[in-house]
Parts: structure tokens; C-alpha cells; sequence
């Protein structure tokens, strides 16, 4: 039997128990990040949404800022976690995003997006960010009225939206997936 993927989850603020219940339905093991030492034998990271400001601020805190940086498997952040991927904020990815570009939270919407996977992902969007700058190396998955709310670059997703306020699973597929595919590029 396969050993299940371990995915850590960064637990300091935000959407955190949602997604590690999407995760665990997937039959990988979520794992709960609030130290460093936590990023040690995981498969992959997710940065969830929340506020990026106390993300930020309590990453700082508690050193994980740098341990991200020097973290090497794939990474997909998600609203805020978005925010916190930015060239602008830890750097590990070459876009800069708009922060509540949408609106504030009355303006909270759904949208169908297409991703290229069949039927439409359905996507929540609360205080959403996208995209506002992108470089050359930035792989754009789906749009928003032209803005860019996932996409893609290197080890790195991120989406503007909530997927793990959904029934649909794909888009924690697509990173499970990437994840299993940086495992045998390194094995």
C-alpha cells in the first residue's frame, strides 16, 4: 500500500481545518503548521485564506516566513495564502496581487470558472485578490472578468478563491497532483 501524501497546512489564522478536511477525504495526511520544525518530511504546503496581514504577522513570529522561503516542495496558496506567495510578500512566485480587488465583503461573490477540466469549477471569492501583475514564467488557469484568479508557476499554485468551501475537489487534485509529480522528479 502507498504511503498517503503528507500536506501541511499553515494553521496560524485562516480557512486551515477546511482545507485539511479536503485533504483527508483526497486520502493524503493533513498535517497542522505552526512551527518550523512542522515543514520538516512533508509532501507539500497549503497556505489558506484568512487575513494576509495576521498571516504575515504571525508567520514573522513564530520564524516561519524565512522556513518558508527555504521550503522546496510545492506550495498552493489560496486567498490570502495568495497574498502571502507574492513577489511583494515571501517572493515565491513573480506575480504581485491586488488585495480585496473585488470589493470588500459585501462584495463576496460565485463564479463558474473554467479551468479546463471538464465542467466549471464553482469559485467563492470573499475580499478576493487576483492577479494584477504577472511574470513571463506565470501560467494563467482561469479569469475573472480578465483578472487572473489561478494560476500557476513552477512548484507554486495559487487561486483568489475559496476551494475548500466547495464539494468539488479538483483544484486540491490539481495540487495533490502536483505534489506526486515534484516526489518523481526528486526520486
Amino acid at each position: 500500500m502507498e504511503t498517503p501524501l503528507r500536506i501541511g497546512i499553515l494553521a496560524v489564522q485562516g480557512n486551515f481545518r477546511e482545507h485539511a478536511e479536503v485533504v483527508r477525504r483526497l486520502g493524503a495526511e493533513p498535517v497542522e503548521v505552526r512551527l518550523p520544525e512542522q515543514l520538516e518530511g512533508l509532501d507539500g504546503l497549503i497556505l489558506p485564506g484568512g487575513e494576509s496581514t495576521a498571516i504575515t504577522r504571525l508567520m514573522r513570529l513564530y520564524g516561519l516566513d524565512e522556513a518558508l522561503r527555504r521550503f522546496e516542495a510545492p506550495v498552493f496558496g489560496t486567498c490570502a495564502g495568495m497574498i502571502v506567495l507574492d513577489r511583494n510578500h515571501l517572493g515565491l512566485a513573480d506575480f504581485a496581487v491586488q488585495r480585496n480587488a473585488f470589493g470588500r465583503q459585501v462584495r463576496s461573490f460565485e463564479a463558474d470558472l473554467d479551468v479546463g477540466m471538464g465542467e466549471p469549477v464553482r469559485g467563492i471569492f470573499i475580499r478576493a485578490p487576483w492577479i494584477e501583475d504577472a511574470g513571463p514564467d506565470v501560467e494563467v488557469l482561469a479569469e475573472v472578468d480578465g483578472h487572473p484568479v489561478l494560476a500557476r508557476e513552477g512548484r507554486v499554485l495559487v487561486a483568489a478563491f475559496h476551494p475548500e468551501l466547495t464539494d468539488d475537489t479538483r483544484i486540491h487534485e490539481l495540487f495533490l497532483n502536483q505534489v506526486r509529480e515534484a516526489m518523481s522528479v526528486r526520486a
